[in-house]
């Protein structure tokens, strides 16, 4: 399994989008595809369209080992594509696991035990606790949303900084996959002017796809549906058909499966 942690501890750089729309692109390829909801929020759970009261068991149950992830996954209307719900009671596991054994490592046994899939894709919460260690840790990959927005690079090197002691530590297996900008706006020059100066300092590092500020994006969620299903021909849904694509690439070359 290819496993990607959708990380950025700033909150509204378009973590839940780009993870919603990125699954549902890869598994158009005919590839399997889990997606886990690490957020509290259940923004991801929303936007597939899992109504709360069919949340019956969910990742928090994973990560107390109340329930295995194959219990607590569901199937979605996307073809190919699996979830793992969030619900409310997420927001005091970081409390919860403080005193547990293997607290960082509960969602990589999980993932470990659990039925394989070609990728699994895991959103995180704005932040970078207990919830979103574990998600690194579970990781093989990291893919990071950056909103072309003047405090980026600022926000960027924090994280970076993060995952090199994760590399360190519990898991020397994580690298970088990739910078995704989204909320990119060709009409904005101070938008233009941030993703050129993230390119010129991270190179090849950024993906050479942006994502759009784009409404339909934005309206997609509100109606349970990806944008991909939504509106497939809206600007939006084609950078994220060209994103799977990259990610694709960059996850098939040589030497860059690994299975930990």
């Amino acid at each position: 399994m290819m496993r990607i942690a959708i990380a950025n501890q700033k909150g509204g750089v378009g973590k839940t989008t780009t993870a919603i729309n990125l699954a549902t692109a890869i598994a158009a390829t005919g590839k399997t595809v889990l997606l886990l909801d690490m957020d509290a929020q259940g923004n991801a759970s929303t936007g597939l369209g899992i109504d709360r009261r069919a949340r019956t068991t969910s990742i928090y149950d994973v990560l107390l080992e109340e329930a295995t992830l194959d219990d607590a996954t569901i199937a979605t209307a996307v073809p190919g594509l699996s979830l793992v719900p969030s619900t409310a009671a997420l927001a005091g596991a970081e409390v919860e696991l403080v005193g547990l054994e293997r607290r960082h490592r509960r969602l990589a046994d999980a993932v470990a035990a659990a039925a394989p899939y070609d990728y699994v894709l895991i959103d995180t919460p704005p932040s970078l606790g207990l919830l979103t260690l574990n998600a690194l840790v579970a990781a093989t990959r990291i893919l990071v949303p950056l909103q072309t927005e003047f405090f980026a690079l600022e926000g960027l090197s924090q994280l970076l900084s993060t995952i090199e002691r994760v590399r360190e530590g519990p898991n020397p297996h994580l690298r970088l996959l990739g910078i995704v900008l989204t909320m990119a706006d060709k009409r904005n020059r101070l938008s233009e002017a941030v993703a050129a100066d993230v390119r010129a300092v991270m190179g090849s590092e950024v993906f050479a796809t942006a994502i759009p500020r784009n409404v339909r994006l934005s309206e997609a969620p509100s109606h349970g549906l990806p944008a991909l299903v939504y509106d497939m021909r809206c600007l939006g849904s084609a950078a994220y058909i060209e994103l799977a694509r990259e990610v694709i690439e960059r996850t098939m070359l040589v030497g860059d499966r690994v299975d930990a």
